[in-house]
């Protein structure tokens, strides 16, 4: 969905990654959770720290800065994962996400909302829906269904079931 098909007021959860602020629609986000032990499964990108266990339940953890060409997220007392859903080829998937911390619940209006800006050919910025303004600060508010390929989702599944298996 790009900034155009936002033309309601809309939830976010705005978190941190380093020193840059990222919301995710509250929609697509079913809770968050302290940093727990991530059990790392071999072969993975890197970005994919491991799975957990959440209530029986085998969900992959990704690391948000490294997808995102940061450095590796080193937990502090702020680290926390945020469990959501994505969506890619009519496929739903559960997944964490590692973020620095997560800063709180805000509405956004659409006309506070400006287009992802366009940074040449060679940058994706498909997975940016659009650049929130509060205040004087910006938020880059992501499109989740759009952070990660097919392939690395199903990398991410796959991992997540083999280790469910063993």
């Amino acid at each position: 969905m790009s900034v155009a098909g936002i033309t309601e007021t809309t939830q976010y959860l705005t978190f941190k990654l380093d020193e840059e602020v990222f919301a995710l629609d509250i929609t697509k986000v079913r809770e968050v959770l302290d940093f727990t032990t991530v059990t790392k499964v071999p072969q993975t990108p890197e970005f994919m720290r491991g799975v957990i266990n959440l209530r029986g339940s085998v969900v992959p953890v990704v690391d948000m800065r490294l997808k995102f060409g940061m450095s590796r997220t080193e937990k502090t007392v702020h680290t926390c994962i945020i469990i959501a859903e994505i969506t890619i080829d009519s496929e739903t998937a559960v997944l964490g996400a590692l973020a620095d911390s997560v800063q709180e619940v805000m509405d956004l209006e659409p006309d506070s909302i400006e287009p992802a800006p366009k940074i040449g050919a060679r940058l994706n910025t498909e997975f940016i829906r659009g650049m929130g303004k509060r205040d004087s600060n910006f938020i880059m508010i992501l499109d989740i269904d759009r952070i990660f390929s097919a392939d690395e989702l199903s990398i991410v599944q796959d991992a997540g079931k083999e280790t469910a298996a063993n």
